[in-house]
């Protein structure tokens, strides 16, 4: 499997403050790991919002939005509940 991170993404990961950033990259690097063993680490809050969007749990603000594309996996938003919600409205 492939991952990318599309412009979005890097825009907002810039703007997390420095703690946030590191639990973002923690919880991308459990995502990963599921995909390739199997195992789901406990917290990931991997959850399916809609069609092909699915979303990690970074901590109790701060979520990843990504989407499955053939054999991508291409991480879209990292943000709060509402900047997740305003992407899927504009979706």
């Amino acid at each position: 499997m492939n991952y990318e991170y599309k412009p979005s993404f890097e825009r907002m990961f810039k703007e997390l403050e420095p703690g946030a950033k590191i639990r973002a990259v923690n919880a991308i690097f459990s995502l990963i790991d599921f995909f390739e063993t199997g195992q789901r680490t406990v917290g990931l809050g991997l959850k399916q919002l809609r069609g092909d969007f699915w979303e990690i749990r970074v901590d109790l603000k701060i979520r990843v939005l990504f989407v499955f594309e053939s054999d991508t996996v291409s991480f879209i938003v990292v943000g709060t509940h509402d900047d997740i919600s305003k992407f899927l409205r504009r979706s």
